[in-house]
């Protein structure tokens, strides 16, 4: 089981693409680490935001995460430069990924935050400086910035770093609901020249990624998703007040999407309840479609099968000179 924590709706940006920032918690209202203790074991935890390292206390959130998790990736928007190299310092053993939306003038207009770039950059460098191997960057995509998505993954492949990508999506942990694809085929062309780039390569991962990235295109196009959605059954969300949600994607609001709150029940006593079975249900017959690292990457590991076809496919292809295209 996989899962992402939500430490905090606070936020140091003010992205164009989500509103969290407009609507942050409170830290009185946010839950403490030693909720954490109540979760089951996990093969993998995202911690995330807002931005995680607003919380006073996201040591020990990491450390009772540890107890946890197999593995443990925070995302982050990297502004925090010194805080974060800190921290990183302490806790050796936990991936982090940057968000960064382009190249310096994009990322900073669509972050809402002046030098952004140059915070994030710094951040990668000072972690690859300290010698953390489970670094890398990510994007969300936009018509504003496709175009430097490429450019962005040669970066990362120069740093020796992952990269990572989104489309921008609408949901109620967004606070977005206009956020939308105008010119598709220009995004989609972007995404195909990243597939044939994450094809050259001889990383098996990359390969895989590929996938990823076609499922992505598939989203943009408006089409049924390629996998089955896991969400409430091989992942889970966490919020800041301590809510047991199925994913980050749904459109309904706080009160319909919760399974439970893990202060007032045992993780058992939630997953096993009625409410999540009601929640489950809803999923199943759920028509957004979203194509998102957290509940894709689940759903490519459990059903390897359809993954390693088109991968063998597409990577035979390659070898023989022939480009992927739609």
């Amino acid at each position: 089981m996989e899962a992402a924590i939500i430490t905090t709706y606070r936020c140091t940006n003010k992205c164009m693409m989500c509103n969290i920032w407009k609507n942050p918690t409170k830290n009185s209202d946010e839950f403490k680490p030693e909720l954490l203790s109540k979760l089951p074991d996990l093969d993998f935890a995202n911690i995330t935001g807002g931005e995680p390292f607003l919380r006073d206390d996201i040591v020990e959130i990491i450390r009772m995460l540890k107890k946890k998790a197999k593995r443990i990736v925070i995302s982050t928007n990297g502004f925090l430069t010194e805080r974060i190299l800190h921290i990183a310092e302490k806790e050796k053993g936990v991936g982090i990924r940057i968000s960064l939306e382009g190249l310096p003038q994009i990322n900073d207009e669509l972050r809402g935050q002046e030098h952004g770039f140059d915070h994030g950059l710094r951040t990668i460098l000072g972690l690859k400086r300290m010698g953390l191997k489970d670094i890398g960057f990510g994007i969300t995509v936009s018509d504003r910035n496709a175009q430097d998505m490429l450019e962005l993954y040669q970066l990362a492949k120069s740093m020796d770093v992952e990269f990572a990508t989104a489309v921008v999506h609408n949901s109620f942990y967004f606070h977005k609901h206009d956020n939308k694809i105008s010119d598709k085929n220009k995004v989609i062309g972007c995404f195909v020249e990243l597939i044939n780039e994450l094809l050259k390569t001889k990383r098996i991962k990359n390969w895989f990624r590929a996938y990823f990235n076609f499922g992505l295109i598939n989203y943009i196009e408006g089409d049924s998703r390629l996998l089955a959605c896991g969400a409430g059954t091989d992942i889970f969300f966490l919020d800041p007040y301590g809510d047991i949600r199925p994913c980050n994607g749904m459109a309904e609001g706080s009160v319909e999407n919760s399974m439970g709150n893990l202060s007032e029940k045992t993780f058992h006593e939630i997953w096993q309840g009625e409410k999540a079975r009601m929640i489950r249900e809803r999923i199943s017959n759920c028509s957004k479609n979203c194509w998102m690292i957290g509940t894709a990457s689940p759903a490519m590991k459990k059903n390897l099968i359809k993954p390693i076809v088109w991968v063998m496919r597409n990577k035979a292809r390659n070898l023989i000179g022939k480009r992927f295209s739609l």
